[in-house]
């Protein structure tokens, strides 16, 4: 991508709304700013400013409000000019119209980002995390990418890259100099060193589940015998009538799915056929497609009639492990004492109790539910920090390179292959935060950004 070219593209969502800013990134900003808005000279910097945005041919668009930023102090770090006019998609279109004219570039996908990091004013890993923060889908999600965005990840990956050198400078050393014995404990302790990267490379690597469960939403299943009020859960989580409730088994005989946040998390929630043996082939396909989804989910909320008997058989129990489900017995306005009916089976799952007719217990529901999803989402790190796939991959590769590093130290005391496994998980590190010179993985990254940004 020519970095002498100013691109142009508008950062807000196409369609009509009380604002619209067009953005600006490129060495022609300054004089743009002065000549449309008939300056004497450019306008001051990281100022509003108004003015009316006139065409080439002397025509007038549209008032508008306007601000020119330095390179130093610019989101991509090239001079910056950002418009901000009336959210009218004729005047917007007619406004990039005339800076195209001008000698603007349309921009592509994510292009003003990869200005960005190719500039140097963001990691690779910050600029993912722009994309994160746009498309979050929680609380959790936001805090996450925001996390990112200040760097954290990227500070991370160069204590990491620190250490090996370090490491490596010491191996080196010895190198250079074979004849001079190498004592023991500097040997036992550079293996140390090694394997305490390997434990924290790998730890940081899991982290990609907690990325995909805050991106997406957690996969959370309603599941359990017909009539027992899964469809009445569905419904009052979600605050409206989405799912059809009648008192006739096996209503419910294909899942339906919707987002909901509990708290800071966002749950796809799906309600599901009723679990129980039956010759109707159309429920049975039903039955089978609740199965499998319960395999696929991270959280399945086992609904049980607190009345009626539990038909469970224990190979279904199976297929909920108690850290990620949570039973919830209903209807308990129906019977004066409730008792323990099957506790034997669920000592070792969470439960709550509520009724949904009545409406009791179900805003403690609403508090277990936050507190359990919350154990599921939470991650491994101190920091909090979550990786994508990509990252993941880069540190499986590191942590590779570093056991067999660690097998030529240990086993084979080659430290040449040794000193040259640290160099290649080094290189591994670098490609997370964008120390690489592949354009080809650039394009393909910065491609799945919105026009704008």
């Amino acid at each position: 991508m020519p970095l002498k070219e100013t691109i142009v593209a508008q950062s807000t969502a196409y369609g009509q709304a009380a604002i619209a800013m067009i953005r600006a990134s490129g060495p022609l900003c300054e004089s743009l700013a002065q000549t449309i808005f008939s300056k004497d000279a450019p306008p001051p910097y990281r100022q509003a400013n108004v003015g009316y945005y006139q065409d080439m041919k002397g025509n007038t668009i549209d008032q508008v409000v306007y601000y020119l930023y330095p390179s130093t102090n610019s989101y991509t770090g090239e001079s910056m000019l950002e418009i901000c006019c009336h959210g009218n998609p004729i005047l917007v279109h007619k406004i990039l119209e005339d800076l195209t004219q001008r000698g603007c570039r349309l921009a592509q996908g994510g292009e003003f980002t990869k200005t960005a990091f190719l500039n140097g004013k963001l990691d690779l890993a910050q600029a993912e995390a722009v994309c994160d923060l746009i498309v979050a889908t929680s609380e959790a999600g936001i805090k996450a990418a925001h996390r990112q965005l200040a760097g954290r990840l990227g500070e991370k990956i160069n204590h990491y890259t620190d250490a090996l050198i370090q490491l490596i400078a010491e191996v080196e050393a010895y190198i250079d100099f074979p004849d001079e014995d190498l004592p023991k404990e500097d040997q036992n302790r550079w293996a140390l060193q090694i394997k305490k990267l390997i434990h924290e490379l790998t730890t940081l690597s899991k982290t990609n589940r907690y990325k995909a469960l805050l991106q997406e939403g957690i996969k959370t299943a309603i599941v359990g015998p017909p009539n027992a009020g899964k469809s009445s859960l569905f419904n009052a989580l979600l605050e409206e009538d989405r799912a059809i409730v009648s008192h006739i088994p096996g209503t419910t005989r294909d899942f339906i799915a919707e987002k909901i946040n509990i708290g800071p998390y966002c749950l796809r929630i799906m309600d599901t056929a009723g679990v129980r043996d039956t010759e109707d082939a159309i429920e049975s396909l039903g039955i089978q497609k609740t199965l499998e989804k319960i395999k696929e989910c991270d959280l399945c909320l086992l609904m049980l009639d607190a009345v009626a008997n539990r038909e469970l058989s224990n190979e279904f129990l199976k297929k909920l492990p108690p850290d990620r489900t949570l039973i919830i017995e209903n209807k308990i306005d129906l019977v004066q004492k409730l008792k323990d009916q099957g506790q034997s089976l669920f000592q070792n799952y969470r439960c709550c109790r509520l009724s949904l007719k009545t409406n009791e217990g179900f805003d403690a529901f609403k508090k277990e539910l936050e507190d359990f999803v919350g154990k599921i989402a939470e991650t491994e790190t101190d920091e909090g920090i979550v990786v994508n796939t990509r990252h993941s991959i880069a540190l499986n590769d590191a942590s590779a390179h570093l056991e067999l590093g660690l097998r030529e130290l240990e086993v084979k005391e080659n430290f040449e292959l040794a000193a040259n496994e640290l160099h290649q998980s080094i290189e591994a590190l670098g490609e997370i935060v964008g120390k690489i010179d592949n354009e080809a993985i650039l394009d393909k990254l910065f491609k799945t950004f919105c026009i704008g940004k």
